[in-house]
């Protein structure tokens, strides 16, 4: 895409947003939604901090903000990556369980976001129907699992290991990619694992993966992402509200302020998404963001678990 198409036409967007139009709808309300959670549900300066059971710096608390920004832009440019990134750092200050369900709250924004953002919507649930519905059933026995379970260690270091594996094979391959080589049975499975790694410890590599290698119309690509991801989250957090006790209103508000920080972020990396970048620079950077964010998965799972 050109950079002259990477500005907005805010007279435009206005004109569709009052013919309620379905994309500019749907970023407004995504947006809104987020931003009254975290009016409506403020628990009071004397109690900011009582629901996350740990001691946060106002350095430590800016740091996460920041962290926060950094991968809502990721998000916006490659359409994955947020929780990637957010989850093993806030794990490793508060309450994983909690980590796990709090950061459930931005990347649905940031989702619903992108859906409208790069007019996913009928055609893609027409053609991949199944591997929505296996998201959706991963997604749900995820959920499960987090409110039977703890979320430990021992699942992202897996994760970090498989997301090591997948950049070893594109950096030998050469960045390979594999034009109209998908398999439904192999798309709906990776959908499935997708799901359930996303509510159980909310870090899932399998599908953005399996996209980089097999999906390279960009558009599509984050758009898909978006609609997989924008659907399981929604089922993760109804399931959480309405059958466990997981989403407590003091989460949901915790949740939906860092949402707030992170349309910053989003709006940063969807601009920066627009400019003219060519393919191969594309693919190195989604490999070496995975790169980073495999490292970062070991820096905080290997000292729990081997030393």
């Amino acid at each position: 895409m050109s950079a002259s198409e990477s500005t907005v036409d805010i007279e435009q967007f206005v004109t569709n947003l009052f013919a309620f139009r379905y994309r500019e709808m749907t970023m407004v309300v995504a947006t809104l939604a987020v931003l009254v959670a975290s009016m409506a549900f403020f628990p009071g300066f004397e109690n900011v901090g009582d629901g996350i059971q740990s001691d946060l710096s106002g350095g430590l608390l800016a740091g996460i903000i920041l962290v926060a920004i950094v991968a809502g832009a990721v998000k916006g440019m490659t359409g994955f990556g947020y929780s990637l990134i957010m989850t093993p750092i806030v794990a490793s200050v508060i309450d994983p369980t909690v980590a796990v369900v709090v950061l459930a709250i931005p990347p649905w924004m940031l989702n619903m976001f992108q859906i409208a953002e790069t007019g996913t919507g009928r055609a893609f649930v027409r053609e991949e129907w199944a591997l929505l519905l296996l998201a959706v059933v991963g997604t749900v026995i995820g959920v499960a699992a987090l409110a039977t379970f703890s979320a430990g260690p021992v699942v992202a270091f897996v994760i970090g290991l498989i997301l090591l594996g997948y950049v070893a094979f594109q950096v030998a391959q050469n960045f390979v990619t594999v034009e109209e080589a998908h398999h439904p049975f192999a798309l709906g499975t990776a959908g499935f694992f997708q799901g359930f790694l996303l509510a159980f410890a909310n870090l899932g590599p399998l599908l953005p993966a399996y996209f980089h290698t097999f999906e390279r119309d960009t558009e599509r690509y984050i758009g898909g992402l978006s609609m997989v991801l924008g659907t399981i989250f929604t089922v993760r957090i109804v399931q959480m509200a309405l059958f466990t006790d997981l989403l407590t209103t003091y989460r949901l508000w915790l949740g939906s302020v860092i949402a707030v920080v992170t349309i910053v972020g989003l709006l940063l990396g969807t601009y920066l998404r627009r400019l003219e970048f060519d393919e191969r620079t594309f693919n190195r950077f989604v490999v070496g963001l995975l790169f980073v964010i495999s490292l970062n998965i070991f820096r905080n799972t290997v000292p729990a678990l081997f030393l």
